[in-house]
């Protein structure tokens, strides 16, 4: 029995996206399709313990799908006009799909449409492309479920009525388009990283293991997508320190206070090579090829104290220039900090000031900055400040013993 439970959890992960995007594609209904690929694993939990598990997995669950969808449509027939029924009942022959033209692929440009909000692409891609449940993904946004349905339902609502094409965008709006899925994706990630609400875990496993794996999807899809790859090595090498993030009292251990020998070897050497493979095309990186190498810089250092610096700053001076956003211009004052001291790092840091008010990192920076100055009156200030902003357990638990090891 466990054998088959596992056979259909490993179904789940792996044959999720391919059967609702094959039936968005016949369909043309997210709902049809997310609803008959339900019923079909549903339909697998009851049969395969008795039957067992199908040679085809995959094919097994498209089919059985597609039945479930037909059965639908022709209950609700009365409703449907003459185009969907013959929709319904003419099977098209398969088309010849290259990597470009991918079922999933088009599926996860649907739900990252830049119609949709940011939070809404977030939540779509979570459910149709991922296959999370409506709890789960209530969960990760700290929401009733009763709301992340109404959420979820609106989106599909939006991409039926504004007729949003199922399809992977022109080449000309590729890149811009690709940009915008990544971005979703790091978003999940991120939320999995550092997750932000005070009443769940800091850490949310889940939900950086499903952004790897859609960013792994993504890679498949598009290999010579030199943003991809490098998004894929960034969540690799920052998901590699996670054994050694959280102490077992719950508490945030900065990257200088991890065991190295905790860190993932395998992710590491994975996310290095993706890198190098970049660095080798002698194509100019963007964002996120910047990003993990910065982390890979991180992440070769037997020791905080053998860290690179001076190539750390030279690649912040590179994203800089990419992406002038005061959160870059913070964490390079905290690489300033390192070669040129951290009075130096504090005048760069006081002028993000009137933009990174409300972001705890900028005051928890600026307290650890004070802090090896000497002026701790400012510092615990500065942390009572991050305390006040921060959402994570794990972080304020760190930010807290930090404050209270201050002399009075």
């Amino acid at each position: 029995m466990n054998t088959i439970r596992e056979a259909i959890t490993r179904a789940h992960r792996e044959e999720w996206a391919r059967v609702v995007a094959s039936l968005t594609r016949r369909f043309g209904d997210l709902d049809i399709a997310e609803e008959a690929a339900a019923e079909a694993f549903a339909t697998a939990v009851q049969r395969w313990p008795t039957d067992g598990v199908p040679p085809n997995p995959g094919a097994w669950l498209t089919t059985t799908a597609n039945r479930q969808a037909i059965d639908r449509i022709r209950r609700e027939s009365k409703r449907d006009d003459k185009h969907r029924k013959a929709q319904v009942f003419h099977d098209d022959p398969p088309e010849s799909l290259g990597a470009i033209d991918d079922d999933r692929l088009r599926l996860v440009f649907t739900c990252c449409h830049p119609a949709l909000a940011m939070e809404t692409r977030v939540a779509l891609t979570l459910r149709m492309v991922a296959g999370l449940t409506m709890p789960e993904i209530a969960r990760a946004f700290l929401v009733a479920e009763s709301a992340m349905g109404q959420r979820i339902t609106r989106a599909k609502a939006k991409i039926k009525a504004a007729r949003i094409p199922y399809r992977v965008p022109s080449t000309e709006d590729l890149p811009a388009r690709v940009s915008g899925v990544l971005a979703v994706l790091y978003l999940v990630f991120n939320e999995g990283y550092l997750a932000t609400g005070p009443d769940t875990d800091p850490v949310r496993h889940e939900l950086t293991g499903e952004a790897i794996r859609l960013t792994r999807l993504i890679r498949v899809l598009l290999p010579d997508d030199g943003e991809v790859a490098g998004l894929l090595a960034l969540m690799l090498l920052i998901e590699a320190r996670r054994p050694a993030r959280v102490s077992a009292g719950g508490e945030l251990v900065a990257l200088g206070e991890q065991d190295r020998g905790a860190w993932n070897a395998e992710l590491i050497a994975e996310g290095h090579r993706l890198v190098r493979e970049r660095l080798a095309t002698g194509v100019a990186p963007g964002r996120y090829q910047i990003l993990a190498a910065i982390n890979a810089v991180h992440t070769s250092a037997r020791d905080m104290r053998d860290t690179d610096w001076s190539q750390v700053l030279a690649l912040y001076d590179q994203l800089v220039r990419l992406d002038p956003s005061p959160i870059v211009a913070l964490n390079r004052a905290i690489a300033v900090a390192e070669l040129d001291g951290p009075e130096v790092a504090l005048a760069a840091v006081d002028r993000l000031e009137h933009r990174l008010a409300a972001y705890h990192a900028y005051h928890a920076t600026r307290a650890d900055l004070l802090r090896r100055l000497g002026r701790g009156q400012e510092s615990r200030a500065a942390y009572d400040r991050a305390i006040d902003l921060a959402g994570n357990t794990a972080e304020t638990a760190y930010l807290t013993r930090r404050r209270d090891q201050l002399l009075p």
